[in-house]
């Protein structure tokens, strides 16, 4: 089965080169193993079919053999064709595909945090299982989202990739 993996906080706080990520995961028995970016994002095929033992596996090799500890977030390749046909923001892939992202959780996002959330900014959120999907139609880099989703107690173990990364992971992975 092919995966894409989705590292939290790589080359933003956590340093890890996409050369020694590649050669660490080939050496967990995954093969065709490539990188996108240099923000933690991997696609490779494994055997193995739960995404979510398969992550814990390599997430404790990553913290022994590479002393990185982060959070490893696998979708295949069903997942992202998924993800990216129910974008609730069709609108904000076309203006600003940039400044839309979609946050990847372990769990589905609680819709009770959703219902009464109110933050006072422009952007849009959606939360559709595992992913929430954010519409910032203005400035990410200011945005006071972050520090609201934090009071209201969004859970802390997510990444985020913008819509143009979540489309070029999917191609890797369907290509």
């Amino acid at each position: 089965m092919r995966w894409a993996g989705l590292l939290r906080g790589i080359n933003a706080g956590v340093k890890l080169p996409m050369a020694d990520l590649r050669a660490f995961l080939a050496d967990q028995g995954l093969g065709d193993v490539k990188t996108l970016l240099a923000s933690g994002n991997a696609t490779f095929t494994a055997d193995e079919t739960d995404g979510v033992a398969l992550a814990e596996r390599i997430a404790k090799a990553a913290e022994k053999q590479l002393d990185v500890k982060t959070d490893w977030f696998l979708r295949n390749q069903a997942d992202l064709a998924a993800i990216i046909k129910r974008n609730p923001f069709p609108d904000a892939a076309k203006a600003h595909p940039n400044h839309l992202q979609v946050h990847f959780y372990h769990d589905p996002v609680p819709a009770a945090l959703l219902a009464g959330f109110s933050h006072g900014g422009p952007e849009r959120l959606s939360a559709v299982d595992r992913e929430l999907y954010v519409d910032y139609p203005i400035d990410i880099g200011h945005s006071k989202l972050p520090q609201a989703m934090a009071k209201a107690k969004f859970p802390k173990a997510s990444t985020g990739r913008n819509w143009n990364t979540v489309l070029k992971l999917e191609a890797l992975l369907a290509g």
